[in-house]
C-alpha cells in the first residue's frame, strides 16, 4: 500500500477496525489505548465480524457493510474471532486474506530472555507464509463411500510473490539468511513447483545466503535449535503449523502479532484464538494484538508512533510487569489484568528497554514490492487421463473390465488406490479402499490425445456401470509430464 496525503499531511488515517469475539473487545481495547496515547492518528472505523455475524445466519461470518468498509480504508486491525464448530461455517480468516489478496502472513518470533522464560535465548527469527494457496484452497469432497479428498494447489505467481517477498524482507530489515521448507521429496509437482521457484528467484539476492530443507528435518532443527534460522518462507499449512510452534518456543503465542500482506489491503493481528473462556475476566494478554498494531503503525507511515509504542511495551516487559500467561515469580515483578497492563505501558511512553534490544522504525517506509516477474508460457499438450472410479472388487477384476474398454488411442497404463499400484502387477498384501485411479494413455506411452477421445472412454465407462467420479487430464508442458508418474513409468 501506498502512502497516501493523509499520513504525509499528519491527518488521521482511516482504518476498518473489529472487536472480534472472546477476549477480542478487552486486547482491542487495550491496544487502542496504548496506540492512541503513544501519539497514532487514526480514523477507526468499527465493523462486526465472528460470533454474532455467524447467529444472523451469515456463514462467512461477515456482511458486505464491512467489506465497504475493508475496501475503503485498506487497513484491518482485527480481533480473534471465534468459528463455530460443525459444517458450513467457513473460516473467517481464510475467507477475509484470499478475498482481499493477503498473500504473504508475517510473523516475528523472537525471545525476550531473560524476563520471559525461554529454553532459546538467542531466538529472532521472521516466519513468512504463503497465505492463499496450498490446501487451504477449502476444496474438498466426498467422492466415495470411504474417501473424500482435498485439493492442493500451488501456482507459479502466488509462490513467487510469497518468495520475493521474503527476500525482499530480509533485505528490509537487515536479515542475512532465507530458508525454504517443503516437502518435495514426496509432493514433487506442488511443493516441488514451491522450491523450484524458491531457488530462481534466490539467484536474484546474492547478498542474503538461501537453503532449502524438507519440512520434517527442518521442524525438528527449528524446535531444537531455532537461533540457525532467520527468515523462513513456508507454503501455508506448514507455514501455519510451524509459525505457531515457533511462537511458543520463543516464549508464548500470546507475544506475536502478525501482518497479512496484499498489494492493496492488509490486515494486522494477534496469532492466538478468541479464547472464550477467559473472555470478560480482564486477564487476556493484549501483547499479540498490540504488537501487531505497531506493524500497523509502520505500514500506514507512522514509524515514529511505532518506535514509541513498541520500546514502551519493552520497557513494560523488563520491568517484570506481566500478564498472567507469562507470570513467573522467579522473573516478573507484578501479575497484573489486561487494563492494567495497558496502563503500564502507557506510563513508560517515553522510555526505552535497558536490556532487550531497542526499536527504531522510518517515520515514512515505502512499501515492499513482490510482483511475480513475466515469462512465457509453455507448450501444453494433452498425452492421456486418469479416470477414477468407485469399485468394490479386486484390482485384477477392475482391470480386466478397463481393458475392454480400452480403445487403440487410449489404453490402460495401470490403476492405483490411495497412490499405491495396484494392477498391473500388484501385490495381495497392500490395502485398498473403493477409490480408484485408472490411467489412460496412448499406446505409444506420450502421444498426443484428443479431448474426444477421452469424451468417447468416459461414455464407454458410464455404460459398462463404471461412472468417472472425477477425471485429471494429464499434459506435457515443454515436453515434461506435468503429473506424477507411477510405478514402471
Amino acid at each position: 500500500m501506498s502512502t497516501t496525503s493523509n499520513e504525509v499531511s499528519g491527518s488521521a488515517v482511516p482504518i476498518t477496525v473489529a472487536y472480534g469475539d472472546g477476549i477480542g473487545p478487552e486486547i482491542m481495547d487495550a491496544t487502542l489505548r496504548i496506540l492512541n496515547a503513544g501519539g497514532a492518528r487514526l480514523a477507526p472505523e468499527v465493523i462486526q465480524i465472528g460470533r454474532a455475524v455467524y447467529d444472523r445466519g451469515i456463514t462467512a461470518g461477515i456482511e458486505p457493510v464491512a467489506w465497504e468498509s475493508l475496501r475503503r480504508t485498506k487497513v484491518f486491525l482485527k480481533a480473534p474471532v471465534t468459528t463455530p464448530e460443525g459444517g458450513g461455517f467457513k473460516s473467517l480468516n481464510v475467507t477475509v486474506r484470499k478475498t482481499l489478496g493477503l498473500f504473504a502472513n508475517v510473523r516475528p518470533c523472537l525471545s525476550y530472555e531473560p524476563f520471559i522464560a525461554t529454553k532459546h535465548p538467542g531466538m529472532d527469527m521472521v516466519i513468512v507464509r504463503e497465505n492463499e494457496e496450498d490446501l487451504y484452497g477449502g476444496i474438498e469432497h466426498r467422492q466415495t463411500d470411504e474417501v473424500t479428498q482435498c485439493l492442493k494447489l500451488i501456482s507459479r505467481p502466488g509462490t513467487e510473490r510469497v518468495v520475493r517477498y521474503a527476500f525482499e524482507y530480509a533485505r528490509r530489515y537487515g536479515r542475512r539468511k532465507v530458508t525454504c521448507f517443503t516437502k518435495d521429496n514426496i509432493m514433487k509437482q506442488t511443493d516441488g513447483l514451491f522450491h523450484q521457484v524458491f531457488d530462481e528467484v534466490a539467484i536474484e539476492y546474492p547478498d542474503l545466503t538461501s537453503e532449502h530443507m524438507i519440512v520434517d528435518i527442518g521442524a525438528a532443527k527449528m524446535a531444537n535449535t531455532p537461533e540457525q534460522f532467520d527468515v523462513l518462507v513456508l507454503p501455508n499449512l506448514y507455514g501455519d503449523i510451524l509459525s505457531d510452534v515457533a511462537a511458543q518456543i520463543a516464549g508464548s503465542v500470546g507475544l506475536v502479532g502478525s501482518e497479512n500482506i496484499g498489494s492493496e489491503v492488509a490486515m494486522f493481528e494477534a496469532i492466538h484464538g478468541s479464547a472464550p473462556k477467559r473472555a470478560g475476566q480482564n486477564m487476556a494478554n493484549p501483547s499479540g494484538l498490540l504488537l501487531a498494531g505497531v506493524r500497523m503503525l509502520v505500514h500506514i507511515g507512522q514509524g515514529d508512533v511505532a518506535t514509541r509504542v513498541q520500546n514502551a511495551w519493552l520497557r513494560t516487559i523488563e520491568d517484570g510487569v506481566h500478564t498472567y500467561d507469562i507470570y513467573d515469580p522467579s522473573r516478573s515483578k507484578a501479575k497484573v489484568s489486561t487494563s492494567e497492563f495497558a496502563n503500564a505501558v502507557i506510563e513508560r511512553l517515553g522510555t526505552k528497554p535497558q536490556v532487550l534490544k531497542e526499536v527504531s522504525y522510518p517515520v515514512h517506509s515505502p512499501p515492499i514490492v513482490a510482483k511475480p516477474r513475466e515469462r512465457p508460457r509453455a507448450h501444453k499438450e494433452l498425452v492421456g487421463v486418469d479416470v477414477f472410479v468407485e469399485w468394490l472388487g479386486s484390482p485384477e477384476a477392475l482391470g480386466k473390465d478397463l481393458e475392454k474398454l480400452s480403445s487403440p488411442e487410449l489404453r490402460l497404463v495401470m490403476i492405483t488406490n490411495r497412490g499405491t499400484k495396484v494392477y498391473p502387477g500388484g501385490i495381495s498384501e497392500t490395502f485398498c479402499v473403493d477409490h480408484w485411479r485408472c490411467r489412460f494413455q496412448n499406446p505409444n506411452g506420450i502421444g498426443k490425445v484428443t479431448h474426444e477421445e477421452i469424451i468417447a472412454l468416459e461414455s464407454r465407462l458410464v455404460t459398462a456401470g463404471l461412472p468417472p467420479i472425477k477425471t485429471e487430464g494429464l499434459f506435457t508442458f515443454d515436453g515434461k509430464p506435468g503429473f506424477s508418474l507411477g510405478q514402471g513409468q
